[in-house]
């Protein structure tokens, strides 16, 4: 018997939000294949660890050291690869998340193993032990399910939002083990770094999103997609032609080269529904859609649509929305 790895990321002086979500995926595969859960944490402090056990970690392995203090790809992707050459586990789940992809997929590599992207789902077959994924193809028009047949050290990286952080269970612990490693120095060494400022809510985190696409005209626009996102308490999107254009910068981009969302409620403005754009937000649980197109693909994915102009529509929409709001 071996077990399930966590490579749980950290945001300052706690896990980050990612890390509940891959120990609940964890947690399923558990289930379904009964092996233990661990998790990997790279400089923890002891709230990281209680956190992390009352997430459903098992065992928790502690690596310690000061070259973790820079999130870069090569410590990161060295240090995964030393902790998986001393416990072999069965599968490794990342997030995918900037750093998550990268150090991954690297460590797959190291591994000489297997690595399976961008997935939205995985199981483990209990009779054969096999663990497979789902995962987006051909452009995200379609969803194929994998098998990995090799037994030990598969990659795993999951959609952020895939899984529901279990609830806390304060009254779990988990084993804790100190794991010692060789960290080398690293070649790039981080000499500054400029943290992006978010006014009101993060893109990934917002339960309402107002998306804007190249139909609006130009980012003047966008002054109109705020005002409807604040009185919701929401954030704005864009689509790649929009952030492309240098409308908007790239932080703001859905889809599959920019960010995945899952908000209750993704109201989309002038966007057409191109399946590069639709990967990012496939997930969401209402999509409202206006365009001036009926035939866009947009109305494929939508919950409710509307036909027509947007800028004839959204005045009153929004209107609509801040009574309601005020009520």
């Amino acid at each position: 018997m071996t077990e399930i790895l966590v490579f749980c990321e950290t945001n300052e002086d706690q896990l980050d939000s990612t890390a509940g979500e891959l120990l609940a995926a964890g947690q399923k595969l558990s289930s379904e294949l009964s092996l233990p859960v661990s998790a990997v944490i790279f400089n923890p402090n002891p709230d990281m660890v209680l956190q992390a056990g009352s997430l459903g970690a098992d065992k928790i392995y502690k690596v310690t050291d000061p070259k973790f203090q820079q999130k870069t790809d090569e410590v990161y992707t060295h240090g995964l690869f030393e902790v998986c050459k001393q416990i072999n586990p069965t599968v490794i789940l990342a997030g995918k998340t900037a750093l998550g992809k990268n150090v991954a997929a690297r460590t797959a590599y190291r591994l000489k193993s297997t690595v399976a992207q961008d997935c939205m789902d995985i199981s483990g077959d209990k009779n054969s032990g096999l663990i497979s994924v789902k995962r987006p193809v051909y452009g995200g028009n379609a969803q194929a399910v994998f098998t990995f047949t090799n037994p030990l050290n598969q990659v795993v990286i999951l959609r952020v939002k895939t899984f529901e952080p279990l609830p806390l269970d304060n009254s779990k612990t988990a084993e804790e083990i100190d794991l010692v490693i060789s960290m080398p120095e690293p070649k790039l060494k981080v000499i500054d770094t400029v943290k992006q400022e978010f006014e009101g809510v993060r893109l990934e985190d917002a339960a309402v999103i107002v998306g804007g696409g190249r139909g609006l005209g130009g980012p003047e626009a966008f002054v109109h997609l705020e005002e409807l996102a604040k009185i919701l308490n929401g954030a704005v999107g864009a689509s790649r032609a929009v952030c492309d254009a240098g409308w908007l910068d790239h932080s703001y981009q859905i889809g599959l080269t920019g960010k995945t969302v899952t908000p209750d409620l993704y109201i989309t403005i002038a966007i057409s529904g191109a399946s590069q754009h639709m990967a990012g937000c496939s997930a969401s649980k209402n999509i409202v859609a206006i365009n001036k197109d009926g035939d866009a693909n947009i109305f494929k994915e939508a919950s409710f649509g509307v036909v027509g102009d947007w800028e004839q529509i959204l005045p009153s929409f929004t209107a609509t929305a801040r009574e309601l709001t005020q009520s």
